[in-house]
């Protein structure tokens, strides 16, 4: 698929490296000539440097042959009137990041009149994520399928755990629940693991279960924790307003501190529900002041990366409760996730290159593709990939211990059309139009039938 990126900073470089990847022909434009230049070296890409927003730089970049323009400029308004250029050449899907709010109370009237087809809050999505991720505070990560009915978790096995020492095979017969561990990442090594697999701590494993059979996993293991009552968010910021609105909305209470006291006025008002403190986030003496040994979940989201991962650290050697920090850098994001030291994390531009990703193959499925869903875990080593089972595939219906499928294949669950969840066992068999999860080392999957020998 021909697609137009329109600004490359960090969101537009992100979705450059995942289009190209995929095989799609991308152009970017950008008026820095030098980030072009990067950008082309990297990737296999063409560049045309101007202003995206510009009839004729558009028609230099051949806008009118793409299927999809995606404008991810600083500027809101830029990118807003480059959809509506490209819309007018003749591209039928424009997606425009669009982070004022005043904005987003017009988006009915971008979609019906000037023919935005999607606007993307990078902040308000990052908030969703990080309240997803305390809806469920065991989970180091959660990714959805089948329109959120099915959950992929990614839990870190600690020392002294159950888990430790265990093989798979031996997995339902300890603990008598239906799970199924999909992906397993130790050090620099990644599996999918088979039944002979011994699990250590330190690993982190991505999971398969339903909702009740993850909770009773959990809780046989000791660590179960209920859904977060009260959180304490460090940063006034943008992500931490639509954040503080969601918790408010679920019913948890919420501390916001800031330094600034004009954010922490403008905030008060526009969250009344909200406890506002004018205060450093980084002081012990005052998170200690402010009740951080009650509170269930300790979420940093200020502008520094160094500084979220800091107070986290510190808020978890003062109490149990859960950690998220927003860190956006990518050398920031490997220490982390190398030394385990945070519960959480969650980066703004990986969350929105999700969402946008998630709308190019919605498009290639519409178009005959067969991904309707598609998540790379474990730093892209892994793929797990959603499909509904077309008529023709020549295995419906017949049992998976009697399948033969290519090496690094697993098939981590499946959702029938009246929402039935299966993890499934040998005994099992798709059936026409399920949702079918897989989870392959073999990147380059795009089709159900690519899966059998």
């Amino acid at each position: 698929m021909k697609i137009i990126v329109v600004g490359v900073g960090k969101l537009g470089n992100a979705l450059v490296k995942q289009l190209t990847q995929e095989g799609h022909d991308v152009i970017i434009i950008d008026t820095n000539s030098s980030i072009i230049d990067n950008v082309v070296n990297v990737y296999d890409v063409m560049g045309v440097c101007g202003n995206g927003a510009s009839y004729l730089v558009q028609r230099e970049a051949q806008v009118a042959e793409a299927e999809l323009l995606i404008a991810t400029t600083s500027s809101d308004e830029i990118n807003i009137f480059a959809c509506l250029v490209a819309k007018k050449i003749g591209v039928d899907h424009t997606i425009a990041r669009v982070r004022t709010p005043e904005y987003e109370q017009q988006l009915r009237f971008m979609r019906n009149d000037l023919g935005l087809t999607m606007a993307l809050n990078p902040e308000r999505e990052t908030a969703h994520e990080i309240a997803r991720v305390l809806r469920f505070p065991n989970a180091v990560k959660m990714e959805s399928f089948s329109k959120g009915r099915l959950e992929l978790v990614e839990y870190r096995i600690p020392s002294g755990s159950a888990l430790d020492g265990l093989r798979l095979m031996d997995l339902y017969r300890s603990l008598h629940i239906k799970i199924l561990i999909c992906a397993v990442a130790r050090g620099n090594q990644t599996v999918i693991p088979g039944g002979d697999f011994i699990l250590q701590a330190g690993d982190s494993i991505h999971l398969t279960a339903s909702a009740h059979e993850l909770e009773q996993f959990f809780r046989q293991l000791g660590v179960f924790k209920d859904t977060a009552t009260s959180a304490m968010i460090i940063g006034a910021s943008k992500i931490g307003y639509y954040l503080a609105q969601e918790l408010i909305q679920m019913g948890i209470a919420v501390r916001i501190i800031d330094q600034d006291e004009q954010r922490c006025t403008y905030m008060s008002e526009q969250l009344p529900k909200a406890l506002m403190i004018v205060g450093d986030g980084t002081d012990p003496e005052l998170l200690d002041e402010e009740g951080i040994e009650d509170t269930d979940a300790f979420v940093a989201v200020t502008g520094l990366d160094e500084a979220n991962i800091l107070m986290c650290l510190s808020a978890s050697r003062m109490t149990n409760c859960k950690t998220v920090a927003k860190v956006n850098r990518r050398s920031m994001q490997d220490v982390v996730l190398s030394t385990s030291m945070l519960d959480s994390i969650v980066s703004t531009s990986h969350v929105s290159t999700d969402l946008i990703l998630q709308y190019v193959r919605g498009m290639q499925n519409a178009s005959g593709m067969a991904v309707k869903t598609l998540h790379r875990l474990l730093d892209g080593k892994i793929d797990a990939l959603e499909f509904t089972v077309p008529a023709d595939l020549p295995c419906i219906g017949t049992p998976l211990k009697d399948l033969k499928l290519k090496p690094g294949i697993l098939l981590a669950g499946i959702v029938r059309q009246n929402g039935q969840i299966i993890i499934p066992s040998g005994d099992d068999c798709l059936r026409l139009n399920d949702d079918v999860v897989i989870v392959t080392t073999n990147t380059n999957i795009r089709d159900l039938r690519e899966i059998l020998m």
